[in-house]
């Protein structure tokens, strides 16, 4: 029959969820070391629990070697002439015992002793839930609420507790104690103080494993869901797929008159959903992701980097960026692609610069407006703006996108490239002043020899109205004289 103590011992073992032999060898090296404290010996020595009387012994025991010459340790071996004087028959290598008085051990013995039995306790209730749960990492597990710590939650899991840090929360969500609720295992911490089980309610394994309980599409594998793009609180993506040409998948998913899906979205407090159709084609694919939105056409720029261009309508930019650029980054979570939006103006904008660029336009690099400074012209040089031509072209709010350009900065940029191009404008006039002085002299010169050339035909045409008189006297006296021998 077990002794009283051995009793207790399995009760705290099976509540605790360990073996009882862990607790019984905690006990044991508690007796032990609390023995040797009191004795003040550095002498090995172990502690026994007998499991029907409930008594507890601690002893020292030594190595047995055959003469003194052999002797390395003398505090934990023997000669073999000494321990056959303790024990008649005892062997060269084997181990001898000799028993301690347990009884004069006081209060303080009896504290250290039970120190060591909780660490040792707590110790293997840690690998108990670490071999637990360590290989179910990403599944999902039924919790109760139990406790509110700070903006932790703590949820009882069963067979241990697990803590829910603020940041695997949603927004949406507060909870009661007792409540029961699903929660994602994230990892498992051997390092942690507190519950070293870390859980989540913003996985998106959650929404995964909702759709699996709600839709039986999903679970038997007709409709496969092949992506997932969540931000807890606010708004979840998930794209679907099916494998059978006569079930819609998103009709599946959303069920008649939508009984399915608002289903979950009460679980998840009110979380928007946008189910999606799958596509192997890139573009279709991130022309449904982007949805409300209605995009007019979507091109690969860089296949190595995964980067695709949108182009929207102007009225449409809005939508398609999300509040706070949440549909568009939930796009590119769920596609695995980079998202480049821009509106029909803007990559008219763009073309219009190209064609000059290929013209031969002139551009001046930024670092030539000295009124920006060098930490603005790195900002501004890290955002990819590298000409001030480029820079006049920005609007305000593009500006603002930038990191580190705030209302200040923007009016300082302001008046640095208007200062620019005031001074450019200036020389430029300049310039045509100076140009304009040096063509006068060769324009005088002209002038000067046009009166000169002007006046040559004017005096051969004088001669030759004299020459013409000249010629017309003679022939009006002839006809003077005729005319008098007639009469």
């Amino acid at each position: 029959m077990a002794s009283a103590l051995y009793e207790t011992i399995e009760l705290l073992s099976q509540e605790k969820g360990i073996d009882p032999a862990v607790v019984v060898g905690a006990v044991e090296e508690a007796i032990a070391l609390a023995t040797r404290k009191y004795y003040k010996t550095q002498e090995n020595m172990r502690g026994e629990l007998n499991k029907e009387t409930g008594a507890i012994t601690a002893y020292v025991y030594k190595t047995v070697v055959a003469d003194e010459d052999q002797i390395e340790d003398p505090v934990n071996e023997i000669t073999l002439a000494e321990a056959g004087e303790l024990a008649p028959g005892v062997e060269v290598g084997s181990e001898i015992r000799m028993y301690r008085d347990t009884t004069p051990l006081g209060r303080i013995a009896a504290q250290l002793a039970k120190q060591i039995i909780f660490q040792k306790v707590r110790e293997a209730e840690r690998d108990t839930v670490f071999q637990e749960y360590a290989h179910r990492e990403r599944e999902v597990l039924n919790a109760t609420v139990k406790r509110v710590e700070g903006q932790d939650v703590i949820f009882d899991l069963g067979k241990a507790e697990a803590r829910c840090p603020k940041r695997e929360q949603s927004r949406l969500e507060q909870f009661t104690v007792g409540e029961r609720v699903r929660v994602v295992l994230l990892k498992v911490d051997r390092a942690a103080k507190g519950p070293q089980v870390v859980v989540s309610r913003a996985a998106p394994e959650l929404v995964q494993n909702l759709f699996q309980s709600e839709v039986p599409e999903i679970y038997d594998n007709t409709v496969v869901i092949k992506a997932i793009a969540r931000e807890a609180g606010e708004r979840t993506k998930i794209a679907v797929q099916s494998r059978d040409k006569d079930v819609d998948p998103v009709g599946a998913c959303v069920g008649m008159k939508g009984m399915r899906v608002q289903s979950i979205i009460r679980e998840l407090r009110g979380e928007k959903i946008d189910i999606i159709e799958y596509s192997d084609e890139i573009t279709t694919f991130a022309e449904k992701a982007l949805q409300p939105a209605k995009v007019s056409r979507v091109s690969i720029t860089d296949l190595t980097e995964k980067q695709l261009e949108v182009i929207v309508d102007d009225t449409q930019l809005s939508l398609a960026i999300g509040k706070k650029g949440q549909n568009v980054r939930l796009a590119a979570k769920l596609l695995g692609w980079k998202i480049d939006i821009k509106s029909e103006e803007e990559k008219r904008q763009e073309v219009e610069q190209q064609m000059q660029a290929l013209a031969g336009a002139p551009t001046t690099p930024i670092e030539q407006v000295t009124e920006l400074g060098d930490t603005i012209i790195q900002k501004l040089v890290a955002a990819g703006v590298t000409t001030v031509e480029s820079l006049a072209d920005m609007t305000p709010e593009q500006l603002e996108e930038i990191p580190g350009i705030g209302e200040k900065t923007l009016e300082k940029i302001s008046v640095a490239v208007r200062h620019y191009f005031g001074q450019f404008e200036a020389e430029q006039a300049g310039a045509a002043a100076v140009a304009e002085g040096g063509e006068a002299a060769p324009e005088t010169a002209e002038e000067a020899a046009s009166p000169a050339a002007e006046e040559a035909p004017a005096e051969s045409d004088q001669e030759a109205a004299a020459e013409v008189e000249a010629a017309v006297e003679p022939a009006s006296e002839e006809k003077t004289e005729e005319q008098a021998a007639g009469e």
